[in-house]
């Protein structure tokens, strides 16, 4: 409910209704709806830390090393939308009033990720913002849609490939992108004019 609805949109006496329970009684077994949202977003940070703490310990640090981080994320989260629509509503400003989830799950986790690849990238390159290019490219394509360009699809509907996790065709595309952006933002300028340009764009 919290993922489909958010964490505003759900009330304590829905989510009872759906346990078969009544709302006094459920709150004195398991907790108000607050408590309960922070069970689930604990849960939902330790299945997404499992699965990149499996990636950093295989991390080797080369450019195909960055691929296989990012393609470890991209398929957390193709196969848990439930997971990506929780943070997707507090990007929204939902559950405002639970505070303290970022600085709990999603910085930390962040920080061990820079930190390990942060010595391999070039220095005209940021590495927070290439990491969070990652992080939003992933969100964006999972939960957005995109709008085809090419002269065939123009006039086709906008297509929402992260709506199904048996659209092969568009994860392969979109992992493709996801592997030449890291391959291109990991390649030194070739020139120091290029190095300078960047830093001082």
């Amino acid at each position: 409910m919290f993922a489909e609805l958010g964490f505003d949109g759900t009330s304590a006496q829905l989510i009872a209704q759906a346990a078969g329970m009544n709302l006094e009684a459920m709150v004195a077994q398991v907790g108000d709806k607050a408590q309960l949202y922070r069970e689930v977003m604990l849960l939902a940070h330790r299945a997404e830390r499992e699965a990149m703490q499996a990636a950093l310990d295989r991390f080797a640090p080369t450019a195909q090393g960055l691929i296989e981080l990012a393609d470890a994320y991209f398929d957390f989260y193709r196969d848990h939308p439930h997971v990506l629509a929780l943070w997707m509503h507090r990007w929204m400003g939902d559950a405002i009033d639970v505070e303290g989830l970022e600085k709990l799950y999603s910085r930390p986790l962040a920080n061990v990720v820079a930190d390990t690849v942060r010595e391999m990238i070039p220095g005209d390159v940021d590495t927070d913002y290439l990491l969070w290019t990652i992080v939003w490219s992933v969100y964006g394509f999972l939960t957005g849609g995109l709008q085809h360009t090419s002269p065939r699809a123009r006039l086709a509907r906008v297509h929402h490939p992260g709506r199904g996790r048996d659209d092969v065709a568009a994860h392969l595309r979109f992992r493709a992108h996801l592997h030449t952006l890291i391959r291109r933002m990991t390649t030194p300028a070739a020139f120091s004019g290029e190095r300078e340009d960047a830093s001082s764009g």
